[in-house]
């Protein structure tokens, strides 16, 4: 487990993938575009960088960047 400060949890079985930032539920991304909503309204208006950065965003459960349910 990493300190990332964001963690994207394992998607979910009827799709999509619960997002914390700092300990704090955000909501459930179905696609990056939730994902980066979320993080705006955490206060990080430029997060498409952070995505792939394991400092930043710990993917767990299934692989960056896929929400599962179909959802893209």
């Amino acid at each position: 487990m990493s300190d990332a400060p964001i963690v994207v949890h394992r998607p979910s079985g009827t799709g999509g993938r619960r997002v914390t930032v700092r300990g704090r539920i955000m909501g459930l991304a179905h696609n990056d575009d939730h994902l980066i909503e979320f993080l705006r309204l955490a206060g990080l208006p430029d997060a498409w960088e952070l995505l792939d950065d394991p400092v930043w965003v710990e993917w767990q459960g299934g692989l960056p960047h896929e929400y599962g349910g179909g959802a893209g």
